[in-house]
């Protein structure tokens, strides 16, 4: 019986990297969060400093999987533009959403920066 050694998947390689990293980022950011308004310790370097690389591993692997997969997804792009005309309510209710959620995170950093 032949045994063949399989190949490397880079494809699947990125998408791992990409979930796994995409996974970790949310409870690093929290972390970052807790630990943001104290002085810099060892805990928060070190979560400062994961939070960054999994950024860093998520980006460049999401880079990777969108180049590598770019035929599907300039297909995707291809068919979607023909039905641009008829924007859906849940593309419309998803975006604002995401606008109002923005709003409100982003501006209690400016309404906090007026206590100071």
């Amino acid at each position: 019986m032949e045994s063949r050694a399989r190949h490397f998947n880079v494809r699947a390689f990125a998408a791992l990297v990409m979930t796994a990293s995409g996974i970790g980022l949310p409870l690093t950011g929290y972390m970052n969060h807790v630990y943001g308004l104290e002085a810099m310790s060892v805990a928060r370097h070190a979560w400062m400093s994961a939070h960054n690389l999994l950024g860093v591993l998520f980006t460049v692997s999401a880079v990777c999987h969108a180049w590598m997969n770019r035929r599907a997804l300039l297909g995707h792009v291809r068919s979607a533009r023909a039905r641009l005309g008829a924007v859906n309510r849940e593309a419309i209710s998803a975006a604002a959403l995401v606008l109002a959620g923005l709003a409100l995170f982003v501006g209690h950093a400016f309404r906090a920066e007026g206590f100071r």
